[in-house]
């Protein structure tokens, strides 16, 4: 969405935020260049599925002049854990800054309101575009490159429901805790935490007959269709495991 033109500056970062990968950086510094900042959390699904697009960003573009910005403010126990993070952002590779929002300073100064939410300033540091959730990506990066003044480069669609103008269905509402019941989603995810006691293949959850392993805390798939599907979630989650939640996201609608 284009905001209106000269009118929200950019929120100066907080002084005492933590910041992974950079050392700490200011709002004010940043004059002169487009900032890209997006609100994730890596127990989110949609913040995963977003991800590879940011770092295709900050990889062509950084260069050039754009400065890259994940913000995290966790909204499950292990993304509320610093620790926690930092391992999650060396685990998927994440090479530009991350700023720790722990507090959810930045989140409340912006009036934040979704995961992801992502949200494009000008080179006076003026909001340019947002957008909240999943896609518009080939939006983004348009955005972008008139900020850079350079040609955009071809967006490759990572998923075919990322298509410009693709059908997608209404996913199933996120559900609290180990749950188990009747869904509408192109895919499920869990959020899953090895017990501080686990051991060995204790820590493990059975889901619709497949045995998953839970290595670190994070967002897993459970169950993944090619289209948009009707099924029924059957999750077993034993003492090794904590189950935060059961989260949907949607697939094509099958024309």
């Amino acid at each position: 969405m284009r905001a209106p033109l000269d009118r929200i500056s950019a929120p100066f970062f907080p002084a005492d935020a933590e910041w992974v990968n950079v050392a700490r950086l200011r709002m004010d510094q940043q004059l002169g260049r487009p900032v890209l900042i997006e609100f994730w959390d890596f127990c989110r699904c949609n913040s995963l599925r977003t991800l590879d697009y940011v770092r295709t960003w900050h990889a062509r573009y950084a260069a050039a002049g754009l400065r890259v910005v994940s913000v995290h403010a966790g909204a499950y126990p292990p993304s509320q854990d610093p620790a926690q993070v930092r391992a999650a952002v060396q685990r998927l590779g994440i090479e530009h800054a991350v700023m720790l929002d722990t507090d959810y300073t930045l989140w409340n100064e912006y009036g934040n309101e979704a995961w992801p939410a992502r949200y494009l300033f000008d080179r006076r540091l003026r909001l340019y575009s947002m957008h909240y959730g999943e896609g518009a990506y080939d939006e983004t990066q348009a955005e972008i490159c008139e900020l850079l003044e350079i040609e955009p480069e071809p967006l490759a669609a990572l998923r075919p429901q990322d298509a410009p103008g693709a059908r997608v269905g209404q996913p199933t509402a996120e559900q609290p805790g180990a749950w188990s019941g009747p869904y509408e989603a192109g895919a499920v995810w869990a959020v899953l935490e090895p017990a501080a006691d686990a051991a060995g293949d204790e820590a493990t959850v059975r889901c619709n007959g497949r045995t998953i392993a839970v290595a670190h805390p994070g967002c897993y798939t459970v169950v993944e269709h090619e289209r948009h599907s009707v099924g029924v979630l059957e999750l077993e989650v034993g003492a090794g495991v904590v189950c935060h939640a059961v989260q949907f996201t949607p697939g094509l609608i099958a024309d």
